[in-house]
């Protein structure tokens, strides 16, 4: 059994780019190097090891090509690497010029083992601008042979190999070559829909001012479209510079995210290795029905692929990730990003609640203002789409309600806000229609008694819903939602009459850490005035609470939200890794304490102080996990099957049954526990 800390035991595998220095028509000495990098790439527990085209006697040898001379130093050069990979841990791809038919074919050679698993040949050959490739090759259509005899045994050769690793789920070798992927329709699509997950090109690629940007554009793309990680390695150090040059540009894509990148132009060799969540792409085309429609579409063609199987050498110790992840995946840690992030979030709200306002031909809406971070949040959303329909933010019903623990920092700021956003701004204190509530059911609070169990704190939550419904039925409007996505998953609101429900809700698509930096960035950027910007960063300072229950203090609130159902920042994680990919609970721990084992590594989103980023050992990270799935699977799942309308503002972030999660009520959470029971108390068990 593979320990916790490896990646192998999570679904990923690591593979390596390699960029070799190169003697042009030299295959000995490129062998040397090629073996020498492999054994880099083993050592770093890398079960693909990717070489540049052909690789082994360099690609700029143009008519020398011919010389019967250099094409047995090539076939020897394979030789010496085959013999080399019986103890090496990667499926090699080397590249050579082989002649096969009486044909000479630009060739990638994949070594495994002391085995050659197969050979494929160049798809499209370019002829056009400085590369005139028909002049020394043949493309892989004129082969007539699907098996050839190479070094003694009969290999599966053509353009139209996949090779898959029985031994670990999901993972399907296909490699192609430089040109192949500048075309329409690259040999690696129809690979990828007969299954390959690991989509590699062996390129040389020279460089000119500008391309290395389209090269990441082709990568990123493929890698999106086949939903499968793609591996590119452009010719580096010692290609021929008679007329061209070489920057030695190696890419790691994964469904059109960037996993890894090499230095370019430098003049030493590079090993670049980049961990693949196989699990993360089986996800990922299982949900999206248009690649299966895909494969419908041209299945013919898909069957034809052939499938050549081995088994991996996977490491059996631990291999800790290498690969970062954002501990805050809704919030890019990198400014720029972040802002297009916001920008694009708080947009979507504005314009949702604009449609919504407009196709009900209403002007007024009616919110719940506590001071709190999400009704804050609401009443920005609002005020900025007043602004752009035109009409006054007077119209803006906003109503402070206190209760039996409100405290005065928050009912302070509640009124701030209200006052400089110019918004119809009261107050109603809510603790009479509660203690006729308490009478009329027979509550002990009724009687004097101290007794703030759950009905204590619901009676507060319906008594404010019912004076917003009621108020805007009598001012012709709606009730404006306040209650975020990480509320609605963890089931931390008050079901029904309670803040559950209203008309619309602009934030029950946006998870609690993101509302923090949509309130930052609000007030980063000058949305409103001076004096707005510094009552929101004073609302971002309050401890998050339902205060709902009384304390010792008016001054600061008795409850903490996050110490009954955890810190935000884990659950978030938590959310977003089970519901956008459904990864079992072990595997959200491995990312999660990858990404908050140690607050002094990775990057951290701005406006977060020194004091407040926090870093998570194992156990605590299983301990909050453990509540979130109970809470998310078992006992709040009818809270979400009846949820008002609201505006989708992330992919995948939604919970509403009317878009991205359907599911039932009354469903158990036992395998989820059973699994997060697997989660040792320490990474290295």
């Amino acid at each position: 059994m593979l320990p916790f800390n490896s990646i192998y035991a999570h679904g990923f595998v690591r593979t390596a780019v390699c960029l070799p220095f190169v003697r042009v028509a030299d295959p000995v000495f490129n062998a040397e190097r090629t073996i020498a990098l492999a054994r880099r790439a083993s050592e770093s527990n890398a079960v693909v090891a990717l070489f540049p085209e052909l690789g082994l006697t360099g690609y700029s040898c143009e008519d020398l090509f011919q010389q019967e001379a250099l094409l047995d130093g090539a076939v020897n050069a394979v030789a010496r690497v085959l013999e080399a990979s019986r103890e090496l841990a990667p499926v090699i791809l080397a590249g050579a010029p082989l002649r096969f038919e009486g044909k000479l074919f630009n060739c990638a050679v994949v070594v495994f083992r002391g085995r050659i698993l197969g050979i494929v040949p160049k798809s499209y050959l370019p002829n056009y601008r400085e590369f005139y490739e028909k002049r020394q090759f043949a493309h892989a259509r004129s082969a007539v042979q699907r098996e050839v005899r190479f070094l003694g045994a009969y290999v599966p050769f053509g353009a139209d190999l996949v090779f898959d690793a029985t031994n670990v789920a999901g993972f399907s070798l296909h490699v192609e070559i430089c040109e192949d992927i500048w075309t329409p329709i690259p040999p690696s699509t129809w690979a990828a829909l007969a299954g390959a997950t690991v989509l590699t090109n062996m390129s040389a690629s020279n460089i000119t001012i500008g391309k290395s940007d389209y090269r990441r554009d082709l990568c990123a793309s493929q890698s999106g479209r086949c939903i499968a990680a793609y591996h590119y390695a452009a010719a580096g150090p010692g290609e021929s510079t008679s007329d061209l040059a070489w920057d030695g540009h190696a890419l790691v894509y994964e469904n059109n995210e960037p996993i890894a990148e090499s230095d370019r132009f430098s003049p030493n060799e590079q090993v670049v290795l980049a961990d693949i969540d196989l699990e993360r792409l089986a996800q990922d085309r299982m949900r999206t029905t248009s690649f299966t429609d895909s494969v419908d579409m041209h299945i013919e063609r898909v069957r034809a692929i052939r499938h050549v199987e081995f088994q991996l050498a996977v490491p059996d110790g631990a291999v800790p990730l290498e690969r970062h992840y954002e501990r805050f995946p809704y919030v890019p840690s990198q400014a720029e990003k972040r802002d297009e992030r916001c920008f694009e979030a708080y947009n979507i709200q504005v314009h949702g609640l604009m449609k919504r306002l407009t196709s009900a031909k209403l002007e007024r809406i009616v919110i719940g203002v506590s001071g709190g971070l999400d009704s804050t949040h609401a009443l920005i959303v609002a005020a900025k789409t007043f602004d752009r329909i035109g009409l006054p933010r007077a119209n803006i019903l906003a109503y402070t309600m206190p209760g039996f623990a409100t405290s005065d920092v928050t009912k302070s700021n509640a009124w701030k806000l209200m006052e400089a956003l110019g918004v119809s701004a009261t107050e109603i204190d809510i603790r009479p229609s509660c203690m006729q509530m308490f009478a009329d059911i027979g509550h002990p609070y009724a009687s004097g008694e101290a007794v703030y169990d759950t009905t204590f704190e619901n009676v507060q939550a319906g008594e404010r819903t019912s004076h917003l419904f009621r108020l805007a039925n009598l001012n012709s409007a709606i009730v404006l939602g306040t209650g975020d996505l990480s509320e609605l998953a963890l089931g931390w609101c008050t079901y029904g009459v309670g803040d559950h429900m209203s008309h619309y809700n602009v934030n029950a698509s946006v998870p609690k850490t993101l509302i923090q930096h949509l309130i930052r960035w609000v007030a980063d950027t000058g949305q409103f005035d001076s004096d707005t910007s510094a009552i929101l960063m004073s609302i971002l300072g309050t401890e998050i609470s339902p205060e709902l229950i009384p304390g010792d203090s008016s001054e600061r609130p008795a409850q903490s939200t996050e110490a009954t159902i955890g810190p935000y920042e884990l659950q978030d994680f938590n959310i977003y890794y089970v519901t956008r990919f459904g990864f079992r609970p072990s595997k959200v721990a491995f990312l999660s304490h990858s990404a908050w084992k140690d607050a002094s590594t990775g990057g951290w989103p701005a406006g977060i102080p020194e004091g407040k980023r926090n870093a998570y050992d194992l156990a605590t990270i299983r301990k909050w996990l453990k509540v979130f799935l109970f809470r998310f699977f078992q006992i709040s799942q009818f809270k979400r099957t009846c949820v008002p309308n609201s505006p989708k503002v992330g992919s995948g972030g939604s919970l509403s049954p009317r878009g991205d999660w359907r599911a039932p009520s009354d469903s158990e959470s036992r395998v989820w526990l059973a699994e997060v029971e697997t989660i040792p108390e320490t990474p290295d068990r």
